[in-house]
């Protein structure tokens, strides 16, 4: 009797296992669904697609209006649906949406769609967000300078220019005019004029000043470019520019980038007449200089950067980077990084960002994102170039406005150094013109249009403060 019973236990258990073993294999069948880009877009809606999975009887719908889904819209908040499509309606014309779906059987639920992103047609009278940058930056645990490029002839006071950069900025770095071609006219020669006027603007009000930037390929002036004398007697003269600039600046520039772009985009050291007559160290020549030069005026507080463009989507290139870094690092003669950042709403993403940055973090460098503007016509895209400034376009862009800055602001306290804007109004930009880039003189990349007015741009810097 006894041992009938424990055969009968015994199959109980290998029933009750087997059931439960049954049920486990129907939730990990029901597969999580793939939704699909929207169809019939318009002012107030758009019609949300999705594929069949298998076994599911209806789909749950989220409708967002943040990425995230921390902002669900009404009635769309786990939507129960048959079909395979829901029409969502009662939606505001020109904003951002995002929808996802889960499959439902009777007893169980899928995992969450991927994310897709809409944009409704019309205008948003949704008006964007007047607080000035530095005064939301300021209000932070850990505050840092937020920056704009400017050229000499915006800085006369009263000026729209004026106005915005003594409301909205803490920092300010010379465009072109502080490069060595603009400053030195011969040997130990120097015209400071246009330099002077951009320092002392800052000086004056209050605003820190980026010098910009003391050695670059781009900007050699004709004498050097074409000078007889030794490699040994060029080096010598290049000695001599740096030491007289931080000199001439010491305590009123508050820091420098010394050598802009001495990396190809292959990862090997740019072919440039600083190379080939100076030699591969010439990089940690110039910081040499810059900081005795510092130290000799007593300039000891002066911060020396390097700077450079599109390390975090160029693996071979940020790695040659960093390898340079690492030699100024171990010489003693580097404060932090430039990353310059003319993104796209497309690239860099968020991860590439992030661990391009953390790599100077680890190394105790501050970091500056030096250079910073998001084109919406990438100029390799001509079949997608478009002629005007679309919602689609503007809410992308303030999208990634704000993920740059939520990025940066993340940052450890010791890190943080400057957020600086290259430019202040569309129509002004360099990206439009851009031969290299490629567009046809459309692009809106900043955070000003044409007519000094705030964007949705200026609102997403705002909103990655948060």
């Amino acid at each position: 009797m006894k041992i009938k019973f424990l055969l009968l236990l015994s199959s109980l258990f290998f029933f009750l296992n087997a059931c439960s073993k049954e049920d486990s294999t129907v939730i990990e069948n029901l597969e999580n669904p793939l939704a699909n880009a929207p169809k019939d877009v318009n002012d107030n809606g758009f019609r949300a697609k999705w594929n069949y999975v298998s076994k599911s009887k209806s789909y749950l719908l989220d409708v967002s209006t943040t990425e995230n889904f921390s902002a669900l819209v009404p009635n769309y908040n786990s939507k129960e649906v048959t079909d395979l499509n829901e029409v969502v309606v009662s939606l505001t014309g020109g904003t951002q949406y995002y929808y996802r779906v889960r499959a439902k059987s009777e007893t169980q639920t899928s995992g969450y769609s991927n994310v897709i992103s809409v944009v409704t047609t019309g205008t948003s009278n949704v008006p964007e967000d007047p607080t000035f940058l530095k005064v939301k930056v300021n209000k932070l645990a850990n505050p840092f300078f937020v920056g704009m490029a400017v050229k000499a002839n915006q800085l006369n006071a009263g000026s729209p220019y004026d106005v915005i950069l003594k409301n909205e900025f803490s920092s300010i770095s010379a465009e072109y005019e502080m490069k060595m071609d603009q400053i030195s006219v011969a040997s130990g020669v120097y015209n400071w004029t246009v330099a002077d006027k951009i320092v002392a603007y800052g000086n004056t009000n209050n605003i820190n000043v980026h010098g910009h930037a003391l050695v670059w390929h781009n900007s050699v002036p004709s004498w050097l470019a074409n000078y007889a004398g030794t490699d040994a007697e060029f080096s010598l003269e290049v000695k001599k520019y740096i030491t007289d600039v931080v000199t001439h600046y010491k305590g009123k520039v508050k820091s420098w980038d010394v050598v802009n772009e001495s990396i190809a985009d292959n990862g090997s050291m740019r072919n440039t007449v600083f190379l080939r007559r100076m030699g591969p160290n010439y990089v940690n020549d110039c910081f040499k200089w810059a900081r005795e030069a510092a130290n000799a005026a007593a300039d000891t507080q002066l911060l020396l950067f390097y700077n450079d463009y599109a390390t975090s989507d160029n693996s071979n290139k940020q790695n040659a980077v960093y390898t340079l870094i690492d030699k100024l690092i171990t010489d003693k003669l580097i404060d932090g990084v430039g990353f310059q950042m003319h993104n796209t709403i497309f690239a860099p993403s968020k991860i590439q960002i992030e661990k391009d940055l953390n790599r100077a973090v680890t190394k105790g460098l501050k970091i500056h994102i030096s250079e910073l503007d998001m084109q919406v016509n990438p100029g390799n895209a001509q079949s997608n170039l478009t002629a005007t400034f679309t919602n689609e376009l503007r809410l992308a862009q303030k999208a990634k406005y704000k993920e740059i800055v939520k990025i940066y602001n993340a940052l450890p306290k010791a890190n943080k150094y400057a957020l600086t804007v290259w430019g202040m109004k569309d129509n002004e930009s360099w990206i439009p013109f851009s031969t290299e880039l490629n567009h046809p003189g459309n692009d809106w990349p900043l955070l000003y249009d044409s007519n000094f007015a705030i964007k949705s741009s200026h609102t997403g810097f705002l909103e990655g403060l948060d």
